[in-house]
This record gives structure tokens, sequence and C-alpha cells, in this order.
């Protein structure tokens, strides 16, 4: 039997059908049920990642421009970190090279505040001490200057200091020879003199073998030294024999520096010994110090320094994601009528906020990445061009990354939950 036009429906569209079951509304539209069934739709995490960089794909200036402005940040702190842990690395190679066992001893005040000064047997005390391995001196010759030549005005020093060396200095403070020799049992007694990398230039003196006007009499170059880090201080000296400053320059055989090499777990106990043993008489007249120290101190100012830089590129990183937060804004404005069309072909409110979430996820991703690797690149180019190692710590890397997934999930979780509460009726009504 045919059933008329105006015939009533049957009961079970009303109370047991699917609309029924929604109390008479479309399957899906409260956001928790799929058209097809009374349960919604699964998406496996392959899909959401899916479905969050087809969202990317579409816009791909705008996610250019947002991910670099995460990549600055990024770059800039993983920069900044491995400049820093270059240049330490680089300096601890030089400190192993030189080595921190090096203590120099120099006179200090006496009483009256006048210069104090050192015995004239403060060296071979020093030597003598159990823990210690080597000790040399360099004193300092009054009212005595270098010049290139014997027309120079007096006046004009140049800043070169005339010191009477030991012939076993070089051993004890770690000097190297740039071109010639050092000073030996023959010419220590004779008007030579070893000129420092920075005197050297100064007097315009690039090979051996060349006179200077030194002390009112002319001596013979016959050698130059490289640049000493550990003894700053004889870089800009012309170093005569001990013998012959004596001698030919009115030195009194006082040393004003003592360079002593102890033993490394020794170096503290001979730290506290050694004013005591270079002036047994006056100690509180003898000061004494570590030359490493200083490159310690420098590397802590660095250390400083990068603290500031590294807040500058947090807020670098701020402000991508804030750019971030922009984008994905935008695109939740923009593709109401997607939302609308999920939502009314059942998508959850959950789906669509994990769709967005991932999409915000992948974005700062994408710059967190690219900002490594324009970091460790950054970092590589420097250090190559400083002749130090590159080094950029993992932990670096690995909290490069975790921070633009932080600011990512940050920077997207409004977005996400706003086009989650976006219903499909209004979505879909929207310009």
């Amino acid at each position: 039997m045919r059933r008329r036009r105006d015939d009533p429906q049957p009961p079970e569209t009303y109370g047991d059908g699917p609309a029924a079951a929604n109390g008479g509304r479309p399957a899906g539209a409260d956001g928790g049920q799929s058209a097809g069934g009374d349960q919604p739709a699964r998406l496996g995490p392959r899909d959401v990642v899916r479905v969050g960089a087809a969202g990317l794909r579409a816009r791909p200036l705008r996610v250019f421009l947002s991910a670099l402005g995460i990549a600055i940040g990024i770059a800039a702190m993983i920069g900044v970190v491995g400049i820093s842990a270059s240049s330490r690395a680089q300096l601890q190679a030089t400190l192993d090279r030189l080595g921190t066992n090096m203590l120099t001893v120099a006179p200090g005040k006496d009483l009256f505040g006048s210069d104090a000064e050192l015995p004239k047997e403060s060296v071979a005390m020093i030597g003598r001490m159990t823990d210690v391995i080597s000790a040399s001196a360099t004193g300092k010759i009054s009212d005595t200057n270098v010049y290139r030549n014997d027309h120079i005005d007096a006046g004009e020093t140049g800043g070169i200091g005339v010191l009477a060396a030991r012939l076993d200095l070089p051993r004890t403070a770690g000097l190297r020879m740039a071109a010639g020799t050092w000073l030996n049992a023959a010419t220590s007694r004779y008007p030579a003199v070893v000129l420092g990398s920075d005197a050297a230039d100064a007097l315009g003196v690039a090979q051996p073998g060349v006179q200077v006007w030194l002390g009112s009499q002319w001596f013979t170059v016959v050698g130059i030294l490289e640049p000493a880090q550990l003894t700053p201080e004889l870089n800009s000296a012309a170093l005569v024999g001990w013998d012959a400053a004596v001698s030919r320059l009115g030195f009194d055989g006082h040393p004003t520096t003592v360079y002593t090499r102890a033993k490394k777990e020794s170096v503290e106990h001979v730290r506290d010994l050694l004013a005591a043993t270079a002036n047994p008489s006056s100690p509180t007249e003898v000061e004494v110090s570590r030359p490493s120290d200083a490159l310690a101190a420098q590397n802590a100012s660095d250390k400083a320094f990068t603290g500031l830089l590294l807040g500058l590129g947090a807020v670098a990183l701020l402000v991508g994601g804030v750019g971030v937060a922009n984008t994905m804004v935008i695109s939740v404005l923009e593709r109401r009528a997607e939302i609308g069309l999920r939502r009314s072909l059942g998508a959850t409110r959950g789906q669509i906020r994990a769709q967005f979430l991932t999409e915000s996820q992948l974005l700062a991703a994408l710059g967190g990445v690219g900002g490594v690797t324009l970091g460790i690149l950054a970092t590589a180019v420097f250090a190559v061009t400083q002749g130090w190692p590159t080094v950029v710590p993992p932990w670096a890397m690995a909290g490069g990354v975790g921070a633009t997934l932080v600011i990512g999930g940050i920077a997207g979780l409004y977005p996400a939950i706003r086009a989650a509460r976006l219903s499909p009726t209004e979505a879909l009504a929207a310009p």
C-alpha cells in the first residue's frame, strides 16, 4: 500500500531517529556528534598535523614573515651563546697552552708609602722552594729609553721601557720568539737587545740585525718576541742581558718582577708563601699576583655582556611570538567559513582547537629550526674569522627549539579557543 504525501511521518522519525536524538537539530550541530552516527569522527595525530600544515601552505608569505620574527630571536640567542662559548673555549685553550701555574712577585709600598725593593737574592730564594719549578726575573732600568736612532727627541719614548732580563725568562714566562733568538751567555754581556712585539712595531723594526739607540749607545736587535698574553708588560719592553744592564746601563741589580712557575697542585700553597720567601724581613712590602686571574676576570665581564645580549634576544623572541599570535588571529577571522563547514560536517570543538593550536606550533617550530640554523651559521662565521673553535652548546639548540614551541603554544592558545567557540551557523553566516 502506497503512502500519500500528506500522510503523517512514521513515529520513529520523531523519537528514534538521528534528528530526535539531537532534539530536532542536525547531527553534529552541538559540536559533539558527527553526521553519520552518534560518535564524532576521530582525527589521529597525523591527521591533525596534516590539517595544520595545510593551513600554513595556504598563506606562504605571511607564514614566512611570522616565522622570520621567531627565527631572528632564536638566531640572536643561539649566536650570543655560541660566540660566548667559542670565546671561552679559545680562552681555555690559551690557558692550557700557557699554563695557569705562573705567579708573579713585585715590590709593593713600604710603611711610608714609598716604593719598596725586592732583595737581589729574592729570585734564588724563590727558586729553592720545594714546589717551585722555575723562577726568573726582570728589572726596570730607570731613566733609560730606547729610540730608533740617535736623532729622535728624548721625549718621544713611545712608551717603551727598558728591562734587564735573566736568561731563563722565556722558559718561565712562556715567551716565544717571532724572529731571531733570545739572549744567551755571550750576548747577555754585550749591547744586544730583544724587543717585545709592541716595542718592535713602535720602533719600526721588522727583523733582527738592526741597531737601536738605547741608553745613549747603540744596541743590536738579536730577536723579536711574539705577543705575550700572560705577561703583556713584556710586549712593550726592550730586554737586555742582566750583566750588560749592570755594566753598561747602571742597573742596580734589584728585580722588579719575579716570574714563578709552581706545581699545578701546589699553586695556592706557593702563593701563600711567596711574599715571605721573596722578602723575609718585610713580607708586607711584596705583592703576589696570578696573571691568569686577569684573563678569568675578562671572561667574567664577557659573561655579563652575554647576559645583556641574551636579554635582547629574548625581547626579539617575544616580538616574534606576538607576530605568530597576530597571524593566527587573522587566520581565524579569514577562515570562519571553513570552520563553520567543518563544524557542520561533524568536527568537534576539540578538533578545531587542536587544528589551530597545531598550526601555531608548526609555525613557531619552523621559525625555531630556522633560527637555530642561522645562529649556528653566524657563530661558525664569527669563530672562523677570529681563529676560534666553533662551539654551540647542545642545550642552547634544544632550548631554542623548546622556547619556540612554548611561544607557539601560548601565542596560538587564544586563536584556537576563539575558533573552537564559533558555532556552525555563526561561522557560515559570516561575510
